[in-house]
């Protein structure tokens, strides 16, 4: 594992690992965290691949974990320049440094949303998504709409105008998050358009992405609904050619996978569900 940094066109420092393979299979697979994910929650997972012939890569957001600022208050930092600036970096370094292999994203949450917003999502043979979709409460089950009506329409933006960022942590949400990132995931919630409200915002290339896409849904994900994730293959991804996984909660050693635990080491075993749609690709 080599630690890299690498800097946006908008001047940010972003950190990102590399994990090499010893015997490489000419794939290389990039990780797009999740909102408030720092990318060691990926190391174990993305070592595992390695093992298996992968080039793989890990990074921060700015504004989250080892991209994070000294002082939060004020940082600019928006789920948009995560898409166009961030990941547009990373893809823009694989371009650069691995032209010649085969490449594949997977996208953990917005991880998946932030593709639509950089024209390089095309240059990947095939996208993976785990544990994402058109978040709309609309789409949430009845308590965990409740739960996102008090905390995105009332908890969240009184926080973030207090202290300039939002406090995500106080609420077991993940990392601490910039301003206008906690602002973008309250439109990804509170507005019926969710993802192609933020799409609407900036250059939008989501249409333009035709490859196959294995969609991953855990059945224990509360904060995940059939209908949120059809919405965002048919409403945002349309030409996308989906194939759906429910992971049960059974198949967990601990009986847990949840919305981010899918990638924890005890979970391990089902990680054989990604390489087997990859390895033979």
């Amino acid at each position: 594992m080599e630690k890299l940094i690498l800097t946006t066109e908008d001047h940010v420092p972003l950190a990102a690992h590399l994990f090499m393979p010893e015997k490489s299979n000419g794939k290389l697979l990039l990780i797009n965290s999740a909102t408030g994910v720092k990318q060691q929650v990926y190391f174990s997972f993305a070592q595992y691949f390695s093992d298996h012939g992968f080039t793989v890569i890990t990074y921060d957001y700015r504004g989250i974990g080892l991209s994070k600022p000294q002082n939060m208050r004020g940082f600019h930092g928006s789920m948009r320049l995560w898409g166009s600036k961030d990941y547009k970096e990373l893809t823009r370094y694989i371009r650069r440094k691995f032209p010649d292999y085969k490449k594949y994203c997977l996208g953990h949450s917005v991880g998946a949303l932030i593709l639509g917003m950089n024209k390089d999502s095309e240059m990947f043979e095939e996208l993976i998504f785990v544990g994402t979709q058109n978040a709309f409460v609309g789409h949430l089950r009845t308590r965990t709409k409740i739960e996102a009506y008090l905390g995105f329409g009332i908890v969240q933006p009184l926080t973030t105008s207090l202290f300039g960022y939002f406090p995500a942590n106080w609420f077991g949400l993940g990392e601490s998050l910039p301003k206008n990132c906690a602002y973008d995931w309250r439109t990804l919630i509170l507005n019926r358009k969710s993802t192609n409200r933020l799409l609407e915002k900036i250059d939008d290339y989501s249409k333009n992405l035709k490859q196959k896409v294995f969609v991953i849904r855990a059945e224990d994900d509360v904060w995940l609904t059939e209908k949120g994730v059809l919405s965002l293959l048919n409403d945002t991804y349309p030409n996308l050619k989906p194939t759906y996984r429910l992971i049960r909660t059974s198949e967990s050693d601990k009986k847990e996978i949840g919305h981010v635990n899918f990638f924890r080491s005890y979970n391990k075993k089902l990680w054989n569900i990604i390489l087997n749609e990859l390895i033979d690709r």
